[in-house]
């Protein structure tokens, strides 16, 4: 019997059995948005889900089902919903949980998008949350609710790394018999698997690492099967929520490179914490390979790399954290992240903004954070522009305390 292919050949090789008939080696693009069927039977059972198949494209395509099969293998779950974007895999996952009068756990430092949903759709379905510390997981059997269906995670989380102990939190929602759900868009399959830990639906950004260069925007979930099929049949579909063929076909051929970009991924985010932490002008680095992180062992213990993204507080607060960020030539000031370009923003006004400043500060999420994903470049360019923004905020400040006196 052969063995299980590895994770890198799994990226490249895994493929439907009726794809490799065809003879291509790349994966087919399928446009169609309406499928024919050889009797009404057929059709029917299809509709009413008694059989597999796909019937009309608001609900997948042929591509879309590859993808899905594909994330599904690498996140080591039953089945995969891949759709419009991170933010539709994250309202996807928790409609499917919460309805009126329900009540959701969240980690305290959450994507921002993440809390603008649970503040603005989710509260107008009737949705309440309680931000909670999930670093202690009698936090959250203290936040418990007679209402409370579901637990939601990130870890690392965006943007302060929080590493949280997800087999402990899985024993916690498995007692409250609720599931626990978990974004991993920032580890990939590659590096962590969180329904191996105890997770019960894992949602991606595939935005990010996934496609890994830029040009798609897509979300993806897995879970088991029954959930997926209602995920699909009562939510993804109502909300016109499906990808397209062509990005499902982009996020396929993205993914073939995902161990060897993650690994130089890594790579470079491990040089990069390493250099800011020995920084004079840096305050504190947050990055779970560093043995200064808070979650270092269990970041060890899921994990098995420690991610490209690196978050950073520079010292002198908002200003110094603006004129390093315009003084960068190499590393680009973007909302995203997980490309081959060195990719830095400011989350206070970036992608936490919609959070108020209160609750940002309580978070960590200060204004002179810097949150950086290390790109693929050669290291010694990207230490080298940030040698020099560093050295041109100083500058500044030399001049600004000169002028002053």
């Amino acid at each position: 019997m052969m063995r299980r292919w590895g994770m890198s050949t799994t990226l490249i090789h895994d493929q439907h059995a009726s794809e490799r008939k065809t003879g291509a080696v790349a994966q087919p693009i399928v446009p169609a948005v309406a499928y024919s069927f050889g009797n009404l039977e057929a059709a029917a059972d299809t509709v009413a889900g008694k059989r597999d198949g796909i019937y009309y494209g608001r609900y997948g395509n042929s591509t879309l089902r590859a993808l899905e099969e594909k994330m599904a293998v690498l996140e080591h779950g039953e089945a995969a919903l891949c759709v419009g974007s991170g933010m539709a895999a994250i309202s996807t996952a928790l409609f499917s949980v919460l309805q009126n009068g329900d009540h959701l756990i969240v980690t305290k430092d959450v994507y921002g998008g993440t809390y603008h949903f649970l503040t603005t759709l989710a509260a107008r379905c009737g949705i309440t949350y309680s931000l909670v510390d999930c670093t202690n997981v009698e936090n959250i059997v203290e936040a418990m609710q007679p209402n409370t269906k579901a637990v939601y995670i990130e870890t690392p989380s965006n943007p302060m790394l929080t590493i949280l102990d997800i087999e402990a939190i899985a024993q916690v929602t498995k007692h409250y018999q609720i599931p626990l759900i978990a974004d991993n868009t920032f580890m990939s399959p590659y590096l962590q698997k969180p329904l191996d830990l105890g997770v019960d639906i894992v949602i991606h950004s595939a935005t990010k690492y996934l496609n890994g260069h830029g040009d798609v925007v897509a979300g993806a979930i897995v879970a088991n099967a029954e959930r997926i099929q209602f995920m699909r049949q009562q939510i993804m579909g109502d909300l016109g929520q499906v990808l397209s063929a062509w990005d499902a076909f982009l996020i396929l051929r993205g993914m073939k490179t995902l161990s060897v970009r993650m690994e130089r991924h890594c790579s470079n985010a491990e040089q990069i914490a390493a250099f800011l932490e020995a920084h004079p002008m840096v305050d504190k680095v947050y990055y779970p390979g560093l043995q200064s992180h808070p979650q270092y062992e269990i970041a060890q213990k899921h994990m098995n790399g420690m991610g490209g993204i690196v978050s950073f507080e520079v010292k002198g607060g908002g200003e110094a954290a603006k004129s390093f960020l315009d003084a960068l030539q190499l590393a680009m000031i973007s909302f995203s992240l997980g490309d081959p370009e060195t990719l830095v923003q400011h989350p206070a006004t970036m992608t936490h903004s919609s959070i108020p400043e209160a609750e940002r500060e309580a978070a960590g999420i200060t204004d002179g954070l810097i949150r950086l994903s290390a790109g693929l470049e050669d290291i010694e360019d990207i230490l080298e522009d940030l040698t020099q923004a560093f050295e041109q905020v100083n500058h500044t400040e030399r001049s600004a305390y000169a002028w002053a006196k």
